[in-house]
């Protein structure tokens, strides 16, 4: 973060140049880019009036804030911690944006209940080709509990047809038995 600090009206102690300078490069945690971040730091001293200035600019954000009290270092307290509520609050909009995204993604991926008989055909988007294995029912769900397949195809042994057995919502198994 490029920092420019301007002193207008007093000349400042090595001190609080390094002050203010460590109190600012805080604020690098909260930025994304602190390369690309400029901050241009304005101190005045009127009177008995201490005011600090301070813009910040980078990619995404400009932020400026403004502060002033009787004591120069308090002011620069004040101004950065001000700063920081707002690269806070602004890190949470894009958080929040980011959850939103993702909410309105993931509900356009469940599949909608159409009643429309003119809708789009469904495209089948991958085949499997399965050679069912011979195994009572008991035994395809201890396999099916240790995998984290949601569906296992097998040869029933006890009635020679192929079942389904499928994880359910709940944690537990269905089984579906083609019956002739």
């Amino acid at each position: 973060m490029n920092i420019s600090l301007t002193f207008k009206n007093f000349e400042p102690s090595d001190h609080l140049r390094r002050y203010a300078e460590r109190r600012f490069r805080k604020l690098e945690r909260f930025l994304r880019n602190s390369e690309g971040t400029d901050m241009t730091v304005v101190l005045t001293v009127d009177k008995f009036r201490h005011k600090a200035d301070v813009q910040l600019f980078s990619d995404d954000i400009s932020i400026s804030a403004v502060e002033q009290s009787s004591d120069m270092y308090a002011t620069v307290d004040l101004v950065q911690d001000k700063l920081e509520t707002r690269l806070k609050k602004h890190n949470d909009r894009i958080k929040e944006k980011r959850r939103e995204t993702r909410r309105n993604l993931d509900s356009s991926q469940e599949p909608r209940n159409t009643t429309d008989d003119a809708a789009a055909p469904v495209a089948v988007i991958v085949t499997e080709h399965v050679e069912p294995k011979p195994m009572f029912a008991d035994e395809a769900a201890l396999q099916l509990s240790r995998r984290d397949d949601m569906v296992l195809i097998f040869l029933n042994a006890e009635t020679d047809r192929i079942n389904v057995l499928y994880r359910r919502k709940e944690g537990d198994f269905g089984l579906i038995d083609p019956g002739r």
